[in-house]
Formats: C-alpha cells, sequence, structure tokens
C-alpha cells in the first residue's frame, strides 16, 4: 500500500521512521504516548514530519505531548495551531 493522505503518510512515518518497526499495529487512533508505545524525545521529529506532510507551521512551545498522543489528534492539532509557511 502507497500511503497518499497525510495520515497515512504520518503513520508510515512513525511505523518506519521512529518505531522501525514496519509491522507495528498504527492507526488513526492508536494511542502511543499514553501506552509509551513513543517516548517525548520521538515527538520533536513527528512534529517536524506533521509540519511536513500538512505544508503548516506548528509552534512547537504551544503543543502539548498529549496533542500528540493519536495520529488523528496530531493532525487536528496542525489544524488548530499551524499556520501557513507562506505567512
Amino acid at each position: 500500500m502507497v500511503a497518499t493522505t497525510p495520515a497515512e503518510l504520518i503513520i508510515e512515518y512513525i511505523r518506519t521512521g521512529v518505531l522501525r518497526d514496519s509491522d507495528a499495529e498504527v492507526g488513526l487512533d492508536t494511542p502511543l504516548v499514553s501506552s509509551g508505545l513513543i517516548d517525548s524525545f520521538a515527538l520533536v521529529d513527528i512534529l517536524a514530519e506533521v509540519e511536513d506532510v500538512t505544508g503548516l507551521r506548528i509552534p512547537a512551545n504551544k503543543v502539548a505531548p498529549r496533542d500528540m498522543d493519536t495520529v488523528a489528534l496530531m493532525l487536528a492539532t496542525a489544524k488548530r495551531l499551524g499556520r501557513s509557511r507562506q505567512e
């Protein structure tokens, strides 16, 4: 399967770039931080990937770990806090 949507691209990045286990079960609503699947150090890399995928600049100082617990929350946070990179 080729990832094409923002959610699919982020899930693929988490599975292969963060977890390094392409067989890991990661879905739109999979708890990542609260389950211990990823740690707070990985969130910086994931936030950068969310910015790349969405084309938005997201102020890291306004993002809490709970905002990044699932891919759905990541995308909602990007939509809520993100600003166009052209601004």
